[in-house]
């Protein structure tokens, strides 16, 4: 692994280098004159910004001009699996630390090493400087991306008071549950992603962990638990995109536009009594039919029916076959009336199938006839 990521290093400096000779002949042409160190600061900034943190402040070194640049780098890259790289990172955490040495300009903390994430977290604790914008990423887009492959997440980040936070991903990697805390710091939180999290049961009895988050408008959760089988409440009046795996949930959501959900569902109602799904927009859902027996087939297709009247204004519906199954092997839910589904544009089928048998998707179109039908192997 250390080889693989040496190599990954190696090819980007050499990329740097390519990139920088080529700049070098274009501004020089016949002319001897050193033209580089005249490129405009966002150039070089740009091209600063692939290297990782310590290499971009070595760089800087070369010109008198470049000697403060790496101070407004848009996103800091720091460690890699090299024991050398990670003493020669030591100075860099502590300039970073340091409130003067760092620029508002910085958005972008990227960490390859849980151990350097921590001590990130300890520099900012201990630094009390709540001014620096933190919003780290990981190589699909812009989030602070944990991928802790250590017993237990660092408990420093849920003491970690961040005004600028957008963006938060945490995922566990580890037979041992972590416990959500009731409360994180995080005000202007819009994009939260949990992996193997336990939710607890609050003092009044609901479990409402996310109702703190004001801005909250894209929310995922995967393998997470809810303590004394309870429902899982999501209240939010901002959040747009929720999914959610294998975990019974009660949805007061009004601007919810995109819903995916996996697993076997096991609520009657997605959505509280005073609220509604009218919102959605796109539906996504996956059923998993090893995990699933004949018994529970008729209870499985009454909440699905249930679902469906619940999520009667979406345009684009997603499933796979095995919700086509259940739902025919009840001839009873077939028959009965089922007034949704009117506005619906495009219906997906997930399935190994080369077509779906006659019948089976009569039911779900019986409303919107005109609706494009995809399969999707």
């Amino acid at each position: 692994m250390n080889l693989m990521l040496m190599a990954a290093v190696a090819f980007w400096h050499y990329w740097v280098f390519l990139l920088l000779q080529e700049i070098r002949k274009q501004y020089n042409g016949d002319d001897n004159a050193d033209k580089l160190s005249d490129l405009p600061d966002c150039v070089l900034l740009h091209i600063l910004s692939f290297l990782n943190t310590k290499y971009a402040v070595q760089t800087c070194v070369l010109s008198k001009r470049w000697k403060n640049l790496w101070k407004c780098l848009p996103s800091l890259k720091i460690g890699y699996s090299n024991s050398k790289c990670l003493r020669g990172s030591k100075n860099i955490f502590y300039l970073l630390f340091r409130p003067r040495y760092i620029s508002s300009a910085c958005q972008v903390f990227d960490f390859k090493e849980p151990q350097n994430f921590e001590k990130f977290l300890n520099g900012c604790l201990s630094n009390r400087d709540q001014s620096i914008p933190l919003q780290v990423f990981d190589c699909v887009g812009p989030q602070i991306h944990i991928e802790s492959i250590v017993k237990t997440l660092p408990q420093n980040l849920f003491k970690l008071y961040c005004h600028t936070l957008t963006s938060l991903h945490v995922s566990v990697a580890s037979p041992q549950r972590t416990l959500f805390p009731n409360s994180l710091n995080f005000p202007a939180l819009t994009s939260l992603s949990l992996w193997s999290f336990d939710f607890r049961v609050g003092g009044d009895g609901n479990v409402e962990p996310f109702s703190a988050f004001k801005r909250l408008k894209n929310l995922i959760l995967r393998d997470c638990n809810v303590h004394a089988n309870r429902n899982l409440c999501i209240s939010s009046a901002t959040l747009i995109n929720l999914a959610i795996d294998y975990c019974n949930l009660e949805l007061y959501t009004p601007s919810l536009c995109t819903f995916v959900y996996k697993g076997i569902p096991t609520v009657q109602q997605l959505c509280g009594s005073k609220s509604n799904l009218s919102s959605v927009k796109h539906v996504n859902i996956d059923v998993n039919i090893d995990a699933i027996s004949l018994s529970e087939s008729v209870k499985t297709s009454l909440i699905l029916y249930n679902w469906l009247v619940e999520l009667a204004n979406i345009e684009s519906l997603t499933i796979n076959s095995t919700i086509l199954e259940i739902l025919y092997s009840v001839p009873n839910i077939l028959k009965a009336e089922f007034p949704s589904l009117c506005n619906l544009k495009s219906l997906k089928v997930k399935t190994n199938l080369s077509s779906i048998p006659n019948g089976y998707l009569a039911f779900l179109l019986q409303n919107a006839p005109s609706a494009k039908v995809y399969l999707l192997r």
